[in-house]
């Protein structure tokens, strides 16, 4: 059995979960979310936990179960404290700002890139050369902040461009000089 997938998923006070067949509604004081799961695994409400149940051992059922709890446990996470992903500017000039919900980057094209944010994440800018994406859906925080990463990712050579907080840029050395004798 899956060692995630056996696990209950506790809801704190506060949360309320709805579960109408293959569809689960999870509502919080920071908002609410709502997840199709697969129609073959077994979702039940016991004792203030979600309990998730999978019908055979087929490898197939096995991949679904510690998905489907682990999906579960992100939206009771997500309404409850939500999810945030910080993101650095590395490099002179480079800079971020917000133009009403969008955000507005300067990183060394010849023109400013504005970028939308996805229904449900919020984009703040507390620096110049910080990025901090919030949000109640896990998957949306990080698809944002990966969308926002891909403008200009930070390369290894100079460590210049866009980079997760405390993320680690591997430094490649440049070319040699030449020799001379």
């Amino acid at each position: 059995m899956s060692r995630i997938g056996r696990q209950p998923v506790k809801i704190p006070p506060g949360v309320e979960v709805t579960i109408d067949g293959a569809t689960v509604r999870v509502k919080g004081p920071k908002g609410e979310l709502v997840q199709r799961l697969h129609p073959d695994i077994e979702v039940e409400h016991v004792d203030g936990t979600i309990v998730v149940r999978r019908p055979s051992d087929e490898k197939h059922h096995r991949a679904l179960h510690g998905l489907t709890r682990a999906l579960i446990a992100n939206m009771v996470v997500g309404v409850t404290q939500g999810y945030e992903k910080a993101l650095e500017l590395r490099g002179v000039g480079y800079r971020a700002a917000r133009q009403g919900s969008s955000l507005v980057l300067t990183v060394g094209f010849s023109h400013p890139v504005v970028i939308e944010p996805l229904p449900g994440v919020e984009i703040d800018v507390p620096a110049a050369n910080r990025i901090v994406v919030r949000g109640l859906d896990k998957q949306a925080v990080g698809e944002m902040a990966a969308r926002i990463r891909k403008v200009r990712p930070a390369e290894p050579y100079l460590g210049k461009g866009i980079a997760y907080q405390g993320e680690q840029i591997r430094r490649k050395a440049g070319k040699a000089g030449k020799v001379t004798r």
